[in-house]
């Protein structure tokens, strides 16, 4: 690059950061009008919603990039789309965050994975400036690379989550069970339950217990637990507790039911996770050790008769 390009870009990048550094500046300067009328409105009875704002501490980091950030989360979101998607993921995957939050954290791997390839990109593009064209389109997919791991691990997460909540739900379908043959209410066992317990479906049927002791019937709050869940499974014993507790079935047979179905589709992953194990295995011997053990048996023969017609 030539003296004059190189003054060019570092002016632009000066300006960007000059541009940012004056844009925060001056949305400090600006008071909410909550903070404005709360002094006057302390003393009046809170029958509404205007409280005094409370003072958002912020990282210097959030506080520079945070438009930045802000941007590239909506371009994210412009191009890529399926907000509903997102937050039916980040439900299941019991994430404390909102579907902005996750935009932005996927900007954020975007720009790391076009900083990891933009280094070394710059470098080979003093070298080679005819290269300089290829490098960039390869430091914008690194930057779409960065954003779909982001959404990849998210579906991760999720896959983890649900796996541990599949593996729990026999037991606690057990102890439920157990709790309502000793003769406690179906809350009472709950609350059992949920107090002796750690986990992933453990916190689910907190939340459960939480929405009955605000005044939802048990029914309507496992109705919303089938609902949130994205496994048939938990589904399907939800429904089961709620329709037992409707219509008056043994609620501890019903749970041993569930149990036993659920140990049962277990035992059929296992097999089937088995079997497509062993044709993987097959994989190597085929195409390593077969073609190699065979090349060792003609190998010899092959150079005796090369031999002989000589």
């Amino acid at each position: 690059m030539t003296p004059v390009a190189w003054g060019v870009l570092l002016g632009a990048l000066t300006g960007f950061g000059i541009w940012i550094v004056v844009d925060r500046l001056l949305s400090w300067r600006h008071t909410s009008l909550a903070v404005r009328v709360a002094p006057y409105l302390r003393d009046l009875p809170a029958t509404g919603s205007i409280r005094s704002a409370p003072v958002v501490q912020t990282s210097a980091f959030r506080a520079v990039f945070g438009p930045v950030l802000r941007r590239a989360a909506q371009l994210v979101e412009r191009v890529l789309g399926g907000s509903a998607s997102v937050a039916r993921r980040l439900e299941r995957a019991r994430l404390p965050m909102t579907v902005h939050d996750f935009r932005v954290s996927q900007a954020l791997w975007g720009l790391v994975g076009f900083l990891l390839a933009a280094v070394p990109s710059a470098a080979l593009a003093l070298r080679a400036p005819e290269r300089a064209v290829p490098l960039l389109v390869m430091c914008g997919c690194a930057f779409a690379l960065g954003v779909l791991l982001r959404e990849n691990r998210l579906t991760a997460q999720v896959t983890r989550r649900e796996r541990r909540i599949l593996e729990e739900l026999p037991t606690v379908a057990e102890l439920l069970a157990l709790a309502v043959a000793a003769g406690e209410s179906p809350v009472a066992a709950l609350d059992r339950v949920v107090r002796r317990t750690r986990g992933e479906l453990s916190a689910d049927l907190r939340d459960v217990l939480a929405e009955v002791r605000t005044g939802v019937p048990i029914t309507r709050a496992f109705d919303d637990l089938a609902a949130r869940s994205g496994l048939p499974a938990v589904s399907r014993f939800a429904e089961g507790v709620a329709i037992a507790i409707e219509r008056g079935t043994p609620l501890a047979d019903v749970l041993h039911a569930q149990a036993g179905d659920v140990r049962e589709a277990g035992r059929r992953a296992l097999i089937e996770s088995g079997a497509r194990r062993e044709v993987l295995m097959m994989v190597p011997v085929v195409f390593l050790i077969l073609p190699v053990t065979v090349l060792f048996a003609l190998y010899p023969g092959l150079l005796t008769l090369t031999s002989l017609a000589h």
